[in-house]
């Protein structure tokens, strides 16, 4: 017995620290007393999900590893980042919300005198380790520091290239606070961030700060950061409500129904953050399409089109067979043919939603050919004449 106890002390010392913590104690007894933990894991809406690839290990290992398509999945040229600088986001904005994606599902929103940062990722590999794990594609548009205070920072899931250890416990020298799903808390404690700036809210429970309510909502989708995944800390979807304005950040998340009943009881929504990238046949119900992104976005919206949907989760790493440029081409198709409104900034790119919202395709100069081409500009001369990139990708099909 003393040995099988050494050995199990060995094992946790070898255990990387951005492994987290698994929840304890009383974090353990509000998970088990949670209507959606259920036979020992958080369940899903809508039924069972698929949380790892379908079909057979050889098939998935086929496409992702066929070297045409490895190639497809990275920019042949440099992403254009936006040099944000503190003077783009020091003055308040003239509406009361602005949006400033940083890449990936990273959001910086101030909306209503306060500054909300969602899924902050500043490392360079959304990894537990620093020489192995997806790498960015891109530099973050501007270093951590310079983003002046924020009040709070807001997780949809443990998941690594959306809880980055390095951020996190950068973040925990400010005087930020914290909302995350329920059982993500222990992985931020055993990080440096004390109890009492934790906001740990389970699907449909709120918490203040300041003049926002920031509200835990439902999604589609799975966690887990070790070796060993119990499925011990929820993943939500986020509503944010100020004085004046209402946003929503999807997480990580497969389509379904729920995202209607979100919108009804707290939308509409001024912007939302949705996930379009990382999606695949693969792994169909955690994950959305951009045609399901913007689905969701009118869901949220109460069946028709309103506010902006900014896509977010794509871009900044190389997740899933898809071609690089997919999510953000497909997307715009898609919010173009249901007539919605769709901001597209380069990373780093600040706008206001109720402002000049970013649409153009700055992707294409640096996207390899992608399997349904982009369209010609509807507008102008583009119309009538596509350039000599999109007539190379036409003829690629």
């Amino acid at each position: 017995m003393a040995g099988s106890r050494s050995l199990s002390s060995g094992l946790r010392a070898l255990r990387p620290a951005a492994f987290g913590a698994d929840p304890g104690g009383e974090r353990l007894a509000r998970i088990r007393r949670s209507p959606h933990f259920e036979d020992g894991v958080f369940q899903n809406p809508g039924g069972p999900s698929r949380i790892r690839p379908a079909g057979s290990g050889r098939e998935f290992a086929k496409v992702y590893f066929d070297k045409e398509a490895r190639t497809r999945r990275v920019p042949q040229g440099g992403i254009p980042v936006h040099a944000t600088t503190l003077a783009d986001i020091a003055r308040p904005p003239a509406t009361g919300l602005r949006l400033t994606w940083m890449g990936h599902s990273s959001v910086l929103a101030e909306i209503d005198g306060q500054r909300v940062l969602f899924d902050p990722v500043w490392g360079e590999r959304c990894s537990p380790f620093a020489f192995a794990g997806p790498r960015r594609l891109h530099p973050v548009p501007l270093p951590l520091v310079a983003l002046g205070p924020v009040d709070v920072v807001v997780i949809s899931h443990d998941h690594y290239d959306h809880l980055d250890m390095p951020t996190i416990k950068a973040l925990a020298g400010t005087d930020t606070l914290f909302a995350v799903p329920l059982g993500v808390g222990a992985h931020l404690e055993a990080w440096g961030v004390s109890p009492g700036r934790l906001r740990e809210l389970d699907w449909h429970e709120s918490a203040r700060v300041g003049g926002l309510t920031l509200t835990a909502t439902p999604a589609r989708h799975f966690c887990g950061r070790g070796l060993r995944n119990t499925q011990h800390t929820l993943w939500a979807s986020w509503s944010v409500a100020g004085e004046e304005h209402r946003i929503f950040h999807s997480g990580d998340t497969g389509y379904f129904a729920g995202f209607q009943d979100i919108g009804a009881a707290y939308g509409p929504f001024d912007a939302t953050m949705i996930q379009i990238g990382a999606y695949s046949d693969f792994w169909p119900d955690i994950h959305m399409t951009p045609e399901e992104g913007v689905r969701a976005h009118l869901d949220l919206q109460g069946g028709s089109p309103g506010g902006v949907l900014l896509p977010i989760h794509w871009a900044t790493f190389n997740l899933a067979p898809h071609a690089w440029a997919e999510p953000g081409e497909w997307t715009k198709d898609a919010a173009e043919e249901a007539g919605q409104a769709v901001a597209l900034p380069r990373p780093g790119e600040p706008f206001e939603p109720a402002g000049k919202v970013p649409a153009d395709a700055w992707w294409r100069p640096a996207s390899r050919p992608i399997a349904r081409p982009w369209r010609p500009e509807r507008t102008g001369e583009a119309a009538a004449a596509p350039d000599r990139k999109e007539l190379d990708l036409a003829g690629d099909r």
